[in-house]
C-alpha cells in the first residue's frame, strides 16, 4: 500500500492499477483523479526524464498535494474535458489513463464538504466548488418525480417514493439547513439500517450534484480518440452504477444496446480490447488495512 498520501487519501488497488498501465519510461500518461497524488507519484517513479504525466482534479483541495515535478502537468478541471485539455497542452495521444472514481478520504472527513453522514455541516457535496448546485439546492427545487428517480436510480433507496413525498410535503429552509437537520427531518421515513439508508441517500445526492455518471460516460467515449495503439485505460469504480458503465463500454465500445438480428452480422467494431473479463478486487491484506477499499473494482482495456 502506498503511504505517501495517507493523510489525504489511501490509494486503492495501488500496485494493481500501476501494473495495469504497462508503463513505458518515456510514455505519456493521464491520472484523471489526482486526489492525494498516490497513483500519480507511482506513475512518475516509473517515468524517465522524457516521460510525461497529465493529472486532472476538479477539487481545489487536491492542489495541496502537487509534487514539484517538471514532468507533470496539472489541470484543475473535471476529467470529462479530457480530450479538450490534452489537445490544449499538445498531448493529442497518450499511452495510458488511470481513473480512481472513489470519493477521497479527505472529502469524507472534512465536515464542511457535506459528503459524510458522520459530521454536521452544510448540505453541499460539490466536488468542484465552482458549481452552483448543492445537495440542498436539489432537495429544495427538484419535483417529487425527479426526487424519486434520483433516490431509486442513484441510491437504490427502497422506499424512494415515500422519501420523495415526505421531502416535498415538508421541506423548508430549516429542514435543509445542514446535515443534522436533514437527518432529523427524514428520520420518520428511514427504513432498515439507518446508517446504510442514509449512505444510500447521500450517495444519490452526491452523484446528482456532480453529474458523476454523465462525466464518466463523457470520459469513456473519448478513450478511443486519446489512446495510442496498445495504450491502456485502468478504471477503479466503487459502486455498481459506475462499474456497469465501464464494463459495458470496455466490452462493446459503446453504451448502446445492439439488438441481435438472425440474418445480419454486426458491423460495429469495438476499438478496445477488454482485458478484464472479471474485475480485479482488493486483496485480503488491503481489505484489512483499508476498509474503504471493500467495494473497489478495477477494469482494464487496451486500444487495438
Amino acid at each position: 500500500m502506498n503511504k505517501e498520501d495517507q493523510n489525504y487519501h489511501v490509494s486503492v488497488l495501488y500496485q494493481e492499477a500501476l501494473e495495469a498501465l504497462h508503463i513505458k519510461p518515456d510514455g505519456i500518461y493521464v491520472d484523471c483523479t489526482f486526489g492525494g497524488g498516490g497513483h500519480s507519484r507511482g506513475i512518475l517513479k516509473q517515468l524517465n526524464e522524457n516521460g510525461r504525466l497529465i493529472a486532472f482534479d476538479q477539487d481545489a483541495d487536491a492542489q495541496r498535494n502537487l509534487p514539484e515535478d517538471k514532468r507533470m502537468v496539472f489541470i484543475p478541471q473535471n476529467f470529462k474535458y479530457l480530450q479538450k485539455f490534452l489537445r490544449l497542452y499538445r498531448f493529442p495521444k497518450v499511452d495510458g489513463l488511470l481513473a480512481d472514481l472513489g470519493v477521497s478520504s479527505h472529502q469524507f472527513d472534512e465536515a464542511d464538504r457535506g459528503f459524510s453522514i458522520r459530521f454536521d455541516g452544510p448540505l453541499d457535496m460539490r466536488m468542484d466548488k465552482r458549481l452552483e448546485i448543492t445537495a440542498a439546492t436539489l432537495l429544495t427545487n427538484l419535483s417529487e418525480k425527479e426526487l424519486v428517480e434520483m433516490f431509486s436510480h442513484y441510491g437504490e433507496v427502497s422506499n424512494a417514493k415515500t422519501l420523495a413525498k415526505h421531502i416535498v410535503a415538508n421541506r423548508s429552509v430549516s429542514a435543509l439547513a445542514n446535515i443534522d437537520a436533514f437527518k432529523n427531518f427524514i428520520a420518520p421515513v428511514v427504513k432498515g439500517n439507518p446508517n446504510k439508508y442514509l449512505a444510500q441517500v447521500f450517495q444519490a445526492l452526491r452523484i446528482e450534484v456532480n453529474d458523476e455518471l454523465g462525466a464518466l460516460k463523457e470520459m469513456l467515449v473519448q478513450l478511443p480518440e486519446v489512446l495510442n495503439e496498445s495504450g491502456r485505460a485502468a478504471i477503479i469504480t466503487f459502486h455498481s452504477l459506475e462499474d456497469r458503465l465501464v464494463k459495458t463500454f470496455f466490452k462493446q465500445g459503446t453504451f448502446e444496446i445492439e439488438e441481435e438480428h438472425p440474418f445480419l452480422n454486426s458491423t460495429r467494431q469495438n476499438p478496445l480490447i477488454n482485458i478484464t473479463k472479471k474485475p480485479i478486487v482488493p486483496s485480503e491484506r488491503e481489505l484489512k488495512e483499508n476498509k474503504r477499499s471493500r467495494s473497489a473494482k478495477l477494469r482494464i482495456a487496451e486500444m487495438k
